[in-house]
């Protein structure tokens, strides 16, 4: 029986690098499979090519990168926030090709109103992080702060966050690039074809949980709620989604 592939996407300006060990600890729980995790592009080892104002083109990047990396469908996937969104239109793109998909604290249009996919307490956040150029070390501390509610306890990470974004700086256009990417997706309202996995923070002070929730309700797809994690879930918790993406993937 050939391996199962687990792809694993990123969100909003985020790279690889960012997943820190998750994807060790993810094959390593289930040792069976192949763990490929993927830059976008204007991120990571693509921070030089402008990233898409759509997220269709993702999707043709994601399947025409795993082709090119001898790894052939079905594929299963993890992704988080904008990789999520990725997810979802590939499922209703191409949905031979995915087995499975696990969203993590995303949200769509046209389930969720903007002012529950991007919670307004962090929209000056985002404005001054465009526009002042903070220094490295004060940008990834801020991100850290919207994305983790355990901040404190991961200062080896925010360490790693500031190496990545020095060695491989997101523009600021492609940064814009990605939020305009973001905002305009539109989910199919029918659910996709695979099974889906549906995974939020009930404290994710980035996007409101409702999301998670209202995106359940429309696919009438399964879900879990972390109750402290923030909206970088992997980080927070990556054991807990393991074990959730575990005890799925044999009911599914």
């Amino acid at each position: 029986m050939p391996r199962i592939t687990w792809v694993l996407l990123r969100g909003l300006t985020r790279e690889s690098a960012h997943w820190g060990s998750f994807p060790q600890a993810f094959q390593h729980a289930l040792p069976d499979t192949n763990v490929v995790v993927l830059d976008l592009p204007g991120n990571g080892v693509l921070h030089r090519q402008r990233s898409p104002v759509s997220i269709a083109p993702l999707v043709d990047f994601c399947r025409t990168e795993l082709m090119r990396q001898d790894y052939a469908p079905p594929y299963q996937v993890l992704a988080m926030s904008m990789g999520a969104m990725v997810t979802a239109q590939w499922a209703h793109t191409a949905p031979q090709e995915l087995a499975g998909a696990v969203l993590i604290n995303t949200s769509f249009r046209p389930f969720n109103p903007i002012y529950q996919r991007l919670r307004p307490r962090n929209y000056g956040r985002l404005l001054r992080m465009l526009l002042l150029r903070p220094s490295d070390a004060a940008l990834e501390r801020v991100v850290l702060q919207m994305t983790s509610n355990h901040a404190d306890q991961h200062l080896d990470a925010l360490a790693n966050w500031i190496a990545i974004r020095q060695r491989h700086p997101v523009r600021a256009s492609n940064a814009l690039r990605q939020l305009v990417a973001a905002a305009r997706f539109r989910a199919n309202p029918q659910a996709p074809s695979c099974p889906v996995l549906l995974l939020g923070s009930e404290r994710d002070g980035l996007v409101n949980v409702q999301c998670t929730r209202a995106i359940a309700q429309h696919w009438g797809s399964p879900m879990a709620l972390h109750p402290v994690a923030g909206h970088d879930l992997p980080l927070d918790d990556p054991q807990w989604v393991i074990q959730q993406v575990q005890r799925w993937s044999k009911q599914a």
